[in-house]
């Protein structure tokens, strides 16, 4: 029988990883064309809202995606799950982007101005609008030269970011459901993020706790 880490260090499991994580943009982007079609059913009453909310909720779902990798490949023992981080994030990237898009497209019309406005005005847009600037970086150094370049403490230090950034992104779908008093998604959200974070913390406290001297035995004479 094929172990789970052979499965996972096979090179076909990356590429059907990138498969899955397209479905949703694959979805959206059929449901478009379902709407130009005439079927507008599909992308309910206000099409733009649609396509921002979904893009914004598939982001905060990779970047759960992004922290749940270690405490499943720690729980599990399965070290080969390391090798699908980097793309996850750059996915959590590239629907971030696809959110900011759709939201600078559908409902400011690419005017700049007008979008420079909206973020310095409303709240949940500075705060999204913060957590794509932090996760910029975050993309821009997800390659091993990246690494080399900046070295491992630094490189690490600054992918530590993204603890700020799920909190952000949080908070800014928070702002966004609280105009319509719906807030079982983001307890939902929240919770997941207080149990990967909070498994960080435990780990940490473990590691930093002194662990009890190792009784040495007595010298006896010859």
């Amino acid at each position: 029988m094929v172990s789970r880490q052979k499965l996972l260090l096979h090179p076909a499991a990356k590429v059907i990883l990138f498969i899955v994580c397209l479905l949703p943009f694959a979805w959206l982007a059929w449901n478009v064309i379902q709407a130009q079609m005439g079927n507008a059913n599909v992308l309910g009453a206000n099409p733009a809202e649609y396509l921002i909310r979904a893009t914004g909720d598939w982001t905060l779902r990779f970047i759960c995606i992004v922290l749940a990798v270690t405490p499943l490949r720690v729980i599990s023992n399965t070290p080969a799950l390391t090798r699908f981080r980097r793309m996850l994030g750059l996915f959590a990237y590239f629907y971030v982007v696809v959110h900011l898009l759709s939201y600078s497209g559908f409902d400011m019309s690419f005017d700049v101005a007008d979008i420079a406005k909206d973020i310095a005005k409303r709240p949940f847009i500075l705060v999204g609008f913060s957590a794509f600037v932090l996760l910029t970086p975050l993309a821009a150094t997800s390659f091993n030269a990246a690494i080399r370049a900046m070295g491992a403490k630094r490189w690490q230090a600054l992918h530590k970011l993204v603890y700020l950034i799920v909190g952000l992104g949080l908070l800014h779908f928070f702002w966004m459901r609280s105009g319509k008093n719906n807030f079982a998604e983001v307890f939902v959200y929240a919770a997941i993020i207080a149990v990967l974070l909070g498994w960080r913390v435990v780990q940490y406290i473990r590691k930093k706790k002194p662990k009890p001297a190792r009784p040495v035995a007595p010298v006896t004479a010859r």
